[in-house]
């Protein structure tokens, strides 16, 4: 059975996943000007770009915290739930995140994208909800 904590888990996992992608993607400007002559030196001097820049730093280690939480969620949420409530929800606060940002949002087919998101994540989770009944068995349960 699916917890409050844990789905308020996955959703925070998924707005610091979500909505720090815009900002990573803002945060990249400027690296492709970052030129070397050699293939070393150009890694290092992309990977010194990235480390010096907070535009990019701070949404990229927000983003690593997200990861931190999703793994701890793991170890406690079914992960025929954890996985596609997360991916779902990341996307979609990607594309409110970037649509604030004043990013192309995609039109009527994002937005009946997400309403099909969230229909499924909805079923997602009323199927991982038991049956508190007890008058109906279901599949962990043999019949008598």
């Amino acid at each position: 059975m699916v917890t409050v904590g844990e789905l308020l888990s996955l959703v925070l996992v998924s707005a610091l996943w979500g909505c720090t992608n815009p900002l990573l993607k803002r945060g990249t400007e400027g690296i492709e000007h970052v030129t070397r002559t050699s293939r070393a030196s150009q890694l290092l001097a992309e990977a010194k770009f990235l480390l010096l820049n907070l535009k990019y730093l701070v949404p990229f280690l927000l983003n690593q915290s997200g990861s931190l939480v999703y793994y701890y969620t793991l170890s406690t949420t079914e992960l025929s739930l954890a996985v596609p409530v997360a991916n779902s929800l990341t996307f979609l606060f990607t594309l409110l995140t970037g649509k604030v940002l004043g990013e192309e949002f995609g039109g009527k087919q994002a937005v009946v994208g997400m309403f099909l998101t969230m229909a499924g994540i909805t079923l997602c989770v009323i199927s991982s909800i038991d049956d508190t009944d007890g008058g109906r068995p279901n599949a962990t349960q043999p019949v008598h």
